[in-house]
């Protein structure tokens, strides 16, 4: 396999907004890679591919026979091995996104072959609850763990914290909403920044998925405390909420997971 084929074939663009999709793709004449939830793929497309209307102009267009290629989260659960779905937000300036946003049914995209990442819940104890917090697509990871790993142990806490500007920026926020419902042992706390700017009101949680945490709502939620002893907490998203987050659960307690030393809080930086 050509590392510069477009070996993969997009069966399903799903468009939650203008500038946010659920990208799902199918590998052609090749089995789907195993992977662990919270991995990540890549995903290209050749330089001459096109650009959705909405994105800006190139300054410094790629060659158009080069392959650009981007790291992406995997959504889809690891128990399905039909396709591997992304859930990817439009960078206007980009390189990549604009290419991806113009992509319809059929038509080809380079899949690597390689799944990599070290986000996973594999090494977490099976006692241990969760609390994964994410901003933007930084909810992406925790899908594929959610929809591989939530009836698998009844007795542990799965809660999501989910924040951004509008409702209508929640991506899968239907989903977690109905398994919310449904499943005693999982919560979902979404939070926007900017409930004047909604068209309907919101009768949900308002402002950061810091003002979450340090409202202690999770606490009120599971009738007890999380704590370094019975949890492990996961950020992913902008650079600034995880530094702010991370600031706050030391405050608690928790230790930030590393080469160094092992912790309960577990990083992955977008951008």
């Amino acid at each position: 396999m050509s590392e510069n084929e477009l070996n993969a074939i997009v069966s399903e663009p799903l468009f939650i907004t203008s500038e946010t999709m659920i990208l799902r793709v199918r590998t052609d004449g090749w089995a789907l890679p195993e992977f662990i939830p919270g991995q990540f793929a890549v995903l290209g497309l050749p330089g001459k591919a096109q650009r959705t209307p909405i994105s800006d102009l190139e300054s410094d267009a790629p060659l158009r026979d080069k392959i650009i290629r981007r790291a992406y989260s995997i959504t889809s659960s690891s128990r399905q091995s039909e396709y591997l779905e992304f859930y990817i937000s439009l960078v206007r300036s980009g390189a990549l996104t604009p290419r991806l946003f113009a992509l319809k049914e059929g038509d080809r995209v380079l899949l690597g072959p390689n799944i990599r990442g070290l986000f996973t819940l594999d090494k977490i104890p099976d006692d241990s609850n969760l609390i994964l917090i994410g901003t933007g697509t930084g909810v992406a990871p925790y899908i594929s763990m959610i929809r591989t790993s939530l009836s698998a142990n009844r007795k542990r806490k799965f809660t999501v914290i989910q924040g951004a500007r509008h409702s209508w920026d929640l991506g899968f926020r239907s989903e977690l909403s109905t398994l919310a419902r449904l499943s005693k042992n999982f919560h979902y706390l979404p939070t926007i920044s900017r409930p004047s700017e909604e068209v309907i009101s919101w009768g949900g949680e308002v402002g950061y998925v810091q003002d979450i945490w340090s409202r202690g709502i999770v606490a009120d939620e599971w009738g007890f405390a999380p704590t370094p002893e019975n949890t492990h907490i996961f950020l992913c998203g902008h650079p600034d909420m995880i530094t702010s987050m991370l600031a706050l659960v030391k405050k608690s307690g928790f230790i930030e997971d590393s080469r160094k030393q092992k912790g309960m809080v577990h990083l992955e930086r977008y951008w």
